[in-house]
């Protein structure tokens, strides 16, 4: 699959997703001309640093939350635009001062400009820095030339005109892992990327072709995050026709696996991490005790996973987990897609009738008003 969604028709979907590899190097270059700006975000010593979003944009901090805290040597918290509107006080429980990054495609979901905001009354000292792909949108107009807040704009390309979000998903999570210093090899990210499209197809076709009613995604740390975009593009291009569900692997046993059924298909993203991979090649192996060989699909190096079906995705050196979970949601994306079109849905445009809007719509933000102290 490349850049003309070969495999997959013509949709602007399938050319955002088949733009990926290419985007990367770009999303590098507009990092690198903010990365001075961004250092003097980091100066201040035991600063809080919570990543937030909603929907994709707040799995991008749950993928990348983990290799930032490892790298940056603190905790990194990612915490959800809709959490902190509907309960401020959950996130404002100390004097620490924080630095929110905001991921937004568009910047004009209503829970974006508000969590900012809110969190800039509660919080004093706080720092933004907003990674979006829309330089006009309200989020990234709100906080360009603010004091103590940096905006890092990505290529217009990376804002994905589809309705779901596929090229500004893994260009958000690159950026952030770019702008706080971590050592990513995106020369060797875009290669691997081309590679895993080359086949996307194939794999994803046999996915679509056992007709599925429920697809289960599993991944472990910072790909639990990747196996709830994953749910979430499954929902969203098969306009809810075929249910995706998303947990960790060890967290699937707890009452989840009762969804498997003859109808159900699994995918199991399998951790780069070689200790983490083995609980990944546990429930893999059961699953296929569970559902039959056909019906599991495992994603990376599928040995001893059981006899699954293998949809490989390399690992490359200098690419940190997260990293490798923007090859794996690809594997993610073209089974949606390919999901989508085998039900002869229109996946730039699964919800003509705007039952779900790629720019949420009906929220009513509420004015805050913290309680007394006594």
């Amino acid at each position: 699959m490349h850049s003309s969604g070969r495999g997959f028709g013509d949709s602007r979907t399938a050319r955002e997703i088949g733009q990926q590899p290419a985007t990367w190097l770009r999303v590098a270059e507009a990092v690198r001309r903010a990365r001075p700006e961004i250092a003097e975000l980091l100066g201040l010593p035991g600063r809080r640093i919570v990543l937030t979003g909603a929907g994709t944009s707040a799995f991008v901090g749950e993928v990348v939350a983990r290799d930032l805290a490892r790298h940056l040597g603190r905790p990194v918290e990612a915490i959800a635009t809709t959490d902190i509107v509907a309960d401020p006080l959950a996130v404002v429980v100390d004097e620490r001062p924080i630095l929110l990054v905001s991921f937004a495609r568009s910047g004009n979901s209503p829970e974006s400009v508000a969590a900012a905001d809110l969190l800039d009354r509660l919080t004093p000292g706080l720092r933004h820095l907003v990674i979006t792909c829309d330089p006009a949108g309200r989020l990234a107009r709100r906080w360009s030339g603010a004091a103590g807040a940096v905006v890092v704009a990505l290529p217009d390309e990376v804002n994905d005109r589809g309705f779901a979000m596929t090229s500004s998903f893994t260009g958000m999570a690159l950026a952030a892992l770019l702008a706080f210093g971590v050592d990513v090899d995106v020369e060797a990210l875009a290669r691997a990327g081309t590679a895993v499209l080359e086949d996307a197809a194939e794999h994803a076709s046999a996915v679509s072709g056992a007709k599925p009613a429920r697809l289960v995604f599993l991944g472990s740390g910072p790909l639990l995050g990747l196996a709830r975009e994953a749910a979430l593009k499954c929902l969203e291009l098969t306009r809810g026709e075929v249910v995706g569900i998303a947990d960790s692997a060890l967290g699937f046993r707890h009452g989840p696996k009762s969804v498997l059924d003859e109808r159900t298909v699994a995918v199991v993203f399998l951790s780069a991490d070689p200790h983490t991979r083995r609980y990944d090649a546990d429930i893999a192996r059961e699953l296929v005790q569970s559902l039959g060989e056909e019906r599991v699909v495992v994603v990376g190096d599928g040995t001893g996973t059981g006899g699954a079906r293998v949809w490989p995705v390399p690992s490359p050196s200098r690419v940190p987990v997260a990293g490798y979970a923007l090859l794996a949601v690809l594997a993610a994306q073209t089974t949606a897609l390919a999901c989508s079109l085998a039900l002869g849905i229109t996946p730039d445009n699964p919800f003509p009738g705007g039952e779900v809007n790629r720019v949420v719509q009906g929220v009513v933000i509420h004015e805050f008003v913290p309680p007394e102290v006594s």
